[in-house]
């Protein structure tokens, strides 16, 4: 039976109400050993909202928090979105040069930064931000002391200085398609831009995905960076929307992962293929109890065929997807039962009430196998860049629909496979060359976990491809030996046309990662173009 949702809120924060008066002692957010109950969670957000309040924040201004993934992430992410501003999460692993970038577009009127975390210290930085930008009004210290900042507990205790009536007001003034969330995009094509999210968006998006998960009150666990999309909506407003419970964790740890899915009995993951990788390797996965998870998602890239057969093993649901930060939510979803072939080879289907199509360079509608860009349309989609209307108009037709930058083409099925950016898309000898379409069928080989491709320059073709590997980890010592570059040559040759097959080849024990668990090719690109100089 499906199960059953409240009606799409006009506020994300509406949900910390309902859950509260309907099942106030379920739990909200479990923190190590901090449990927050549902009620517990709407106290904490309103005495954050009001101190908020008490300290000059009004609609439209905007909030940053440079943390990990902690409570008092999720409860200021909900009380600044509550009152009509706008939250911004910073990445912990930021340089200054970064923080200053977000910071200085963004022009947030609070900054709450923990002092340190792991050995490493943010309180110069932080500083250094305070006395460069003159509208940080304020700096909030949530973990440790950092100078001229007021502390956490000081900060709440300025909540009993409002007035109910005031925070009253502020709420009600808010509107479903008003701006909560402000995300940074990855800035693969140039400098990061700030999408702003709505309140329906990010509302709505998060009730489709729970109809496509089908998990009563699901459990799950959020160790993605605060600033990406994938905490904040495709994780923790998941989880709130279905009345669920967050076990935040500070940073991707496979080892507490599989203790929390053990000892938790956590019913959902929501990950990236690397982090699937990482717990199938892991020392204690042996001994880990699986048999509470009911699903298992990935988005983000492709999962390797060999990982989706082990998965297949013990997880009774797996389900990959695909959306982006300006969908506010995964777009397309693999069906309930969805086989081998459409895992690997497809994103699954668009959902009915994302309306997408796929569009050649003229504009036109692609047919079955004919390759194009992906575009959506909707009223959930990001509201516009932040401070940049050329930038907004930019990213969509002039009938509305989304520019994906994303191409892939239409299954006879009616799923969707992905051939790869727009940006990633480079040319070789005249011809255009999708990377991802090699990195599918490189992860077809026997011997092949992953495969990463990017184009790099070439004296005579323009641009070719570098292809980089990782073997099967199970593979023993002589196997992995076996796996040659000129096997693997001979492998991209008798599939591809000859001007798609890599120029280089190397095979690696691991690639560089981004903070949400992405293959960083623009380092691998940079490593390349440094060893031929």
């Amino acid at each position: 039976m499906p199960v059953q949702l409240p009606s799409v809120q006009t506020r994300i924060t509406d949900y910390v109400h309902h859950y509260a008066k309907e099942t106030p002692s379920n739990e909200a957010i479990v923190f190590g050993t901090e449990r927050l109950t549902y009620q517990d969670l709407e106290n904490q957000v309103e005495s954050c909202a009001r101190a908020l309040l008490a300290l000059g924040v009004a609609k439209g201004d905007r909030v940053a928090m440079l943390s990990t993934p902690r409570p008092e992430y999720w409860v200021l992410f909900l009380a600044t979105a509550g009152i009509g501003a706008i939250w911004l999460g910073v990445n912990p692993k930021y340089s200054l040069d970064e923080c200053r970038y977000v910071i200085g577009d963004a022009k947030p009127k609070l900054l709450f930064a923990m002092a340190e975390f792991e050995g490493y210290d943010y309180r110069p930085n932080v500083t250094a931000l305070q006395a460069e930008y003159d509208f940080i009004e304020q700096v909030i210290s949530t973990v440790g002391t950092i100078p001229s900042a007021l502390d956490y507990q000081t900060f709440l205790e300025r909540a009993k200085d409002m007035p109910d009536n005031v925070y009253r007001l502020a709420a009600e003034a808010v509107d479903r398609l008003d701006p909560a969330l402000l995300v940074y995009t990855s800035g693969s094509s140039g400098k990061p831009k700030g999408a702003l999210l709505s309140h329906y968006g990010l509302c709505f998006g998060a009730t489709t995905q729970n109809q496509h998960f089908q998990i009563k009150t699901p459990k799950l666990i959020c160790n993605f960076p605060i600033n990406h999309v994938a905490s904040v909506a495709d994780t923790c407003s998941v989880a709130l929307v279905a009345g669920g419970t967050i076990h935040l964790q500070t940073r991707f740890d496979p080892a507490l992962v599989l203790e929390t899915i053990t000892n938790e009995s956590i019913s959902l993951i929501l990950a990236v293929p690397t982090m699937y990788l990482l717990l199938l390797e892991h020392p204690d996965f042996a001994q880990s109890d699986f048999s509470s998870i009911e699903l298992a998602v990935w988005a983000g890239a492709a999962m390797p065929e060999p990982t989706i057969k082990r998965l297949q093993k013990f997880i009774p649901r797996l389900m990959n997807a695909y959306g982006m930060t300006e969908t506010a939510a995964h777009t397309t979803y693999a069906g309930r039962d969805a086989v081998l072939a459409e895992l690997r080879d497809s994103i699954g289907r668009s959902d009915p009430n994302m309306p997408c199509r796929i569009v050649n360079a003229e504009g036109k509608p692609c047919a079955v196998g004919e390759q194009g860009e992906l575009q959506f349309k909707g009223e959930y989609l990001f509201l516009g860049y932040y401070n940049r209307p050329e930038a907004t108009r930019d990213a969509f037709t002039e009938d509305g629909w989304f520019h994906t930058g994303d191409v892939g083409y239409w299954r006879e099925d009616d799923t969707i496979t992905l051939v790869g950016r727009l940006s990633e898309m480079f040319k070789s000898g005249g011809y255009n060359v999708y990377p991802r379409e090699i990195e599918i069928l490189l992860e077809s080989h026997p011997d092949v976990e992953m495969a990463a491709v990017v184009g790099v320059p070439d004296p005579l073709y323009q641009e070719v491809g570098v292809a980089y590997i990782i073997p099967r980890s199970e593979l023993n010592h002589d196997s992995k030996e076996a796996l040659t570059i000129d096997k693997l040559k001979a492998f991209c040759k008798d599939k591809l046309a000859n001007y798609k097959v890599p120029k280089y080849f190397e095979i690696s024990s691991e690639l560089p990662m981004l903070p949400v668990g992405k293959i960083d090719k623009v380092t691998l690109k940079q490593q390349h173009i440094g060893t031929i100089k």
